[in-house]
């Protein structure tokens, strides 16, 4: 239990790192977008959307097996 929780604090106290590293990209594709026209806009967004699909996926996944597994406990 006490491995778990230092785990937990170590990924907490990344995170603002991260948001920092992915902040910058969004202020690149807005920029971008602002440019294109509407069809190139569109699959500009629905590229974003197919790259966020995995992650979101696996995470869900993972959440769902985890859930399953102390509910059963």
């Amino acid at each position: 239990m006490k491995k778990n929780l230092l785990v937990i604090l170590f990924f907490v106290l990344l995170m603002p790192l991260a948001y920092r590293a992915g902040a910058q990209g969004c202020a690149i594709c807005t920029k971008t977008a602002a440019g294109l026209g509407d069809k190139s806009a569109r699959g500009l967004n629905g590229g974003i959307l197919y790259l966020a699909a995995i992650p979101l996926t696996l995470l869900g996944t993972i959440g769902f097996i985890w859930w399953r597994h102390n509910k059963n406990n």
